[in-house]
């Protein structure tokens, strides 16, 4: 009865065989219309899908056309071969409707290599099913898969291990579509993880084509890093070698600025570009300019951007870049090209003295003669210039920069008593009195300054000991409203009055 219902139904299902193939081609024609409208970067590929699916029914035309002659054994290799190929092509055709048409419009984007791997197992099961329809009994090809698996394992070694490598690559999200990395001879950005290589685009227009096995085997860069949601930034060095000479804390502030203030396409303003002192040697000061790139296809073109703005912003400031070489330079210094220099420097150092109250008494030859007598002393910022409690006959005339006083530094009860600006001057109690100092004094900025000690001084007062008794005076009165000014401590007693510190005076220098 089993028998007989099956006869029954063979014609039926002969009937719907053979009229299966328009519709399908229908759905297919269909699919190929859609990828060809919606996905433009997939012309090419739905062309060449059209082509074989074209080529295949072709094929089945002339297998029929050659049983129609009584060709009949090579027509029926002819239509196996084709209606393997036709099946071939519809499998791909599906997987691309699939995974680029259907799930991009769902904004998923599952992996390339997902899509290679179950298209490629589709093909087996398709390959598997016509050796079925052939005749060829299964049973057969397990008992023998063994032999056959070892075969293929030892033949194809590298591609599995390229298909394994790219879905490690996938699952532990090494590598994501758009990123940039960077191999040892080359970098480019990610544009496909396929089956078996991925892809990268270098900034040439170049496609590199990296094994996914040498992926796993070795290691590779990740450009960029995340900075509250500005996307990717990847941080670039550009290097400038200058003289030593050059204050560190001007040229640091002229490379920032210039960066900064010239708002160049690409560079990041959070976080903000940052200069350093990277090294010194040989006569020169290196300095390395740090920005955040945030389009990484153009980082040598920013980086000339971001060199243009600082070389010019040199120049303006009369800064040359310094030459890698070693240099032996030989002058003719005569005796008016010394004198015009030593009375340029002078001239400075007198232009300093001008500000200092203590020597408005003092002529134009004692003046000379302290300008003499300065010595010159730069501070970074953070320095200690004078501290608390420390015997130190200097006084220091500030030209550049601030320095803030401190009483009880770097302790619990520190407190801050007011800060100096460029004009000002400080530690004229043990310069006069050699008394020890009562606050510690911090560059709060890059500082210069000019230094005067005792022994210059000295010869003055004992040229002329009248000037004690103006010196005192004025004395008394700046520390006077220093205290007034001051943020001092109930506790802090008051400052010494005129007599007391005319004796002072008197004493430490011998008058």
């Amino acid at each position: 009865m089993l028998q007989a219902e099956t006869d029954c139904l063979m014609p039926l299902l002969e009937q719907l065989a053979r009229h299966e193939w328009p519709y399908l081609l229908g759905v297919c024609a269909m699919l190929l219309a859609a990828l060809y409208r919606f996905r433009p970067s997939e012309r090419r590929t739905v062309l060449l899908t059209l082509l074989f699916l074209l080529l295949g029914l072709a094929g089945l035309g002339v297998a029929s056309l050659a049983a129609s002659l009584g060709m009949t054994q090579g027509a029926s290799v002819l239509k196996e071969l084709f209606t393997i190929l036709l099946g071939l092509v519809v499998i791909r055709l599906f997987g691309l409707a699939l995974f680029r048409l259907l799930l991009v419009s769902l904004r998923v984007e599952p992996p390339r290599i997902l899509e290679d791997v179950l298209v490629i197992l589709a093909y087996l099961a398709w390959g598997l099913v016509r050796l079925r329809y052939a005749g060829l009994d299964l049973s057969q090809l397990v008992t023998t898969s063994a032999v056959i698996t070892a075969v293929i394992a030892f033949s194809m070694q590298d591609t599995l291990g390229n298909i394994l490598s790219g879905v490690a690559l996938q699952l532990d999200d090494s590598l994501e579509l758009g990123q940039w990395v960077v191999l040892p001879d080359v970098s480019g950005k990610v544009l496909q993880v396929g089956w078996r290589s991925t892809l990268l685009e270098t900034r040439n227009g170049e496609t590199v084509v990296v094994p996914n096995a040498w992926l796993m085997k070795n290691s590779f860069r990740v450009l960029g890093k995340r900075f509250n949601g500005h996307g990717l930034l990847w941080r670039r060095w550009v290097w400038f070698d200058l003289g030593w000479e050059l204050p560190p804390a001007k040229v640091i502030a002229i490379l920032q600025d210039a960066v900064r203030d010239g708002h160049i396409d690409g560079v990041a303003s959070e976080p903000p570009p940052q200069a350093v002192l990277m090294e010194a040697h040989d006569g020169l000061a290196r300095y390395a300019l740090r920005y955040w790139l945030s389009d990484f296809a153009a980082d040598d073109p920013t980086d000339s951007q971001v060199r243009a703005h600082v070389i010019t912003a040199l120049v303006r400031y009369g800064i040359a870049l310094a030459s890698p070489s070693h240099n032996v330079l030989m002058t003719k210094d005569n005796d008016k090209t010394a004198a015009q220099r030593q009375f340029s420097d002078v001239q400075r150092r007198l232009a300093a003295l001008e500000g200092v109250a203590l020597f408005a008494d003092f002529t134009a030859e004692e003046r000379r003669h302290l300008a003499e007598q300065l010595s010159f002393a730069p501070f970074e910022q953070g320095d200690i210039i004078s501290r608390q409690g420390a015997v130190a006959h200097w006084l220091y005339i500030l030209t550049t920069g601030e320095v803030d006083i401190w009483r009880d530094y770097a302790t619990p009860q520190a407190q801050r008593l007011s800060r100096l600006k460029a004009g000002g001057f400080f530690g004229e109690m043990g310069l006069m009195t050699g008394a020890p100092r009562s606050a510690t004094v911090v560059a709060a900025s890059y500082v210069e300054c000019y230094r005067l000690d005792r022994a210059g001084f000295e010869a003055i007062l004992t040229a002329r000991p009248a000037l004690a008794d103006a010196l005192s005076h004025i004395l008394a009165e700046r520390l006077h409203d220093n205290h007034l000014h001051a943020q001092v401590l109930p506790d802090t007693p008051s400052p010494p009055r005129e007599a007391e510190l005319l004796e002072r005076i008197r004493r430490f220098f011998g008058l």
